[in-house]
């Protein structure tokens, strides 16, 4: 059995802890391919999808993308190409689904989960805009299912005291990629900066990949 995980930084797993590894030790008899790439947005992966076609026996694939398309606006330098709109957003992201539904039985959208764990802030606000579109259009696809992982985030953050960090400086991610690569180090780095499911606002720390794990799981268990 085959599964595909569609995504950017967060599903590759740098930086941060790669909830990846999690599924692995979980279900040592499924093949879980990872097709995250650092810096992905909806455009971006349009593109790579469009010059790479995806195999088509996968039993299903995860798609998670869109927290770029928020975040990389608050960067200095963007690596990727970003929506101008919420139109192109949902028109792009339509695309994208038409090219994934036919490569696979089953597939998972999942939301954008948090830009910083403040989740009353205007970047957040502006992912359930994106988490609503994304609803929207797996709603019209009759093997799509729809994962709410900001809702998950949020029901968590609700009830803790996270600081306000978010890295917006592109040299500061990279280091954190370069330094950063042993769970427990990156575990202490996140608690040093008042975080709770992740590293840096974005990517995620030991308890955030974990909680992505159980609820890729929970769809595993549901739709296999």
């Amino acid at each position: 059995m085959k599964i595909g995980l569609v995504g950017d930084s967060l599903t590759e797993g740098r930086p941060g802890v790669s909830f990846i590894n999690f599924l692995r030790e979980r279900y040592p008899k499924i093949t879980f391919v990872n097709l995250g790439k650092p810096g992905e947005t909806i455009k971006s992966l349009h593109t790579r999808l469009t010059k790479t076609v995806l195999e088509t026996d996968y039993e299903l694939i995860f798609l998670w993308i869109g927290v770029n398309d928020v975040y990389s606006k608050m960067l200095k330098v963007q690596a990727q190409p970003v929506t101008c709109d919420y139109n192109e957003f949902q028109s792009i992201f339509t695309e994208v689904m038409e090219m994934i539904t036919v490569s696979t039985k089953q597939v998972v959208t999942v939301s954008p989960a948090v830009v910083g764990e403040n989740v009353r802030n205007e970047a957040n606000e502006g992912l359930r805009e994106l988490s609503a579109i994304i609803q929207s259009i797996s709603q019209k696809y009759s093997n799509a299912t729809f994962l709410n992982m900001q809702s998950v985030f949020e029901n968590y953050l609700v009830n803790v005291n996270s600081s306000d960090y978010l890295s917006t400086s592109i040299f500061r991610v990279m280091k954190d990629v370069l330094f950063y690569k042993n769970p427990k180090r990156i575990n202490r780095l996140s608690k040093s900066r008042g975080l709770y499911l992740t590293l840096d606002g974005i990517h995620l720390n030991s308890r955030g990949a974990e909680m992505v794990a159980d609820e890729y799981s929970n769809m595993i268990e549901q739709l296999l």
